[in-house]
């Protein structure tokens, strides 16, 4: 099902292992265009043009975009309870992840009468996205809700598809989370036109200052045409998930930890790396079985079987770190021995997953990390999803006159050098 890249025999240096890994296609710049025409014409027209392309791409005719008041509740009181005291749990968690992330003013004396200190200062609104296309992805509310509470953001917006089996609403179950999160400002406006119309400003909607949240191309695409107007966290694509694994693996908990992402989406990726033909043989045993057994047969199998997937064979774990460090997978599971000492060692993932009772279905709910995450390569230059990225710094610059006259003479000569006479005379003024 898998098919096989074999780097084994390969010189160290002799390859650019980025070049060889599997990867997705993923090509913003193709969708460009027709996410152009959407962002433009919500810019323009405004709900009247969502509501034209909520009734185009979602099938569903509305009046309104807003949710109206008290749906939230409603939606939280008919909760399967078993499903809430999951989405508690998982809140519990996060919020003490996140709140162990919160950073304190540092403050820098530099000399009598010379301080500088580094405040941190939440963003003041935000937009968050949450998908709604192939499945309800209830956590994403949980994993950019959360964060941006325990940073202090002030006036959270959330928007999600509408669902024509809900009659145009927004899925329940997300309802249910924004009642349980205290969010009230709730959206069923999907794909790009949602992004649009955080960064615009569109009717009931201010604009927003920054916009989080994953989804698909024309989300991705949207976030890259409107940076500038509005911040974002990432461009995420789809998921992907790189396991590193030897014969001390069992070959049931890596196929199942492959199959776990590839439900995801056709274009998830999903690949192993490992020194061992024996294990790989094995999970290739395994996934016959378990994705037989598993519902999503076809979104499954297309994920396993695309180009972006595959068994990378190495010689030894040395090379089979290089291998993934190279990826920067969104999720990297280390099932090896020793993986702790193992995974100290990569540096580029979005999250790391370590020893075999970690999967990473774990963290996309209950592990207390973000399931928000850098895709596509992205993890060599990126992080996902925390406090960090709700909050902005701002040097706080106190000087006296004493504390200005110690360096008086530096600042206009380095003004003088860069022929801007001005900046100097700023300073002179003070001391004549």
């Amino acid at each position: 099902m898998l098919r096989r890249i074999d780097l084994r025999g390969a010189t160290p240096g002799s390859l650019d292992y980025r070049a060889v890994v599997p990867r997705a296609d993923f090509d913003v710049e193709a969708a460009v265009p027709a996410v152009h025409a959407i962002t433009e014409a919500v810019r323009e027209r405004g709900v009247e043009a969502i509501l034209e392309l909520g009734a185009r791409f979602d099938g569903v005719q509305l009046d309104d975009i807003r949710v109206p008041a008290g749906a939230t509740e409603r939606a939280l009181a008919e909760l399967d309870p078993a499903i809430r005291a999951g989405l508690d749990e998982s809140i519990a968690r996060l919020r003490a992840t996140s709140a162990a992330e919160l950073e304190t003013d540092v403050v820098t004396d530099l000399g009598p009468g010379a301080r500088v200190t580094h405040r941190k200062v939440a963003v003041d609104r935000v937009g968050l996205y949450v998908p709604g296309g192939l499945a309800p992805l209830v956590s994403s509310v949980l994993m950019n809700v959360v964060p941006a509470q325990v940073a202090g953001v002030g006036s959270i917006a959330l928007a999600s598809p509408p669902q024509k089996e809900f009659g145009g609403s927004v899925h329940p179950t997300i309802l249910a989370a924004c009642a349980l999160l205290g969010v009230d400002e709730v959206y069923a406006v999907g794909g790009a036109q949602a992004i649009a119309m955080f960064a615009y400003g569109t009717g009931p909607c201010r604009k927003v200052d920054l916009v989080t949240g994953p989804g698909n191309i024309y989300v991705v695409t949207a976030k890259r045409l409107l940076k500038g107007l509005v911040g974002i966290d990432s461009e995420a694509g789809p998921t992907e998930i790189a396991i590193l694994a030897d014969d001390s693996a069992d070959p049931a908990f890596v196929a199942a930890d492959l199959v776990s992402q590839a439900e995801h989406d056709p274009l998830a990726a999903a690949v192993l790396v490992t020194p061992s033909t024996t294990l790989a043989d094995a999970v290739e045993v395994e996934l016959e079985k378990q994705v037989a057994a598993t519902k999503h047969v076809e979104r499954i199998r297309t994920a396993l079987t695309g180009e972006q997937s595959g068994v990378v064979l190495v010689d030894d774990l040395e090379q089979g770190v290089a291998v993934v460090d190279a990826y920067a997978a969104e999720h990297l599971e280390i099932q090896t021995v020793d993986a702790t000492a193992w995974a100290a060692r990569v540096r580029n993932a979005g999250a790391i997953f370590v020893g075999g009772f970690a999967p990473v279905s774990l963290g996309d709910y209950c592990a207390g990390s973000n399931h928000v995450l850098p895709t596509g390569g992205c993890a060599c230059h990126s992080s996902g999803l925390s406090v960090r990225a709700f909050t902005k710094s701002v040097h706080v610059v106190e000087y006296d006159r004493q504390g200005l006259g110690d360096v008086a003479d530096h600042v206009v000569t380095l003004a003088e050098a860069e022929d801007l006479p001005g900046h100097g005379a700023a300073v002179k003024v003070r001391f004549s």
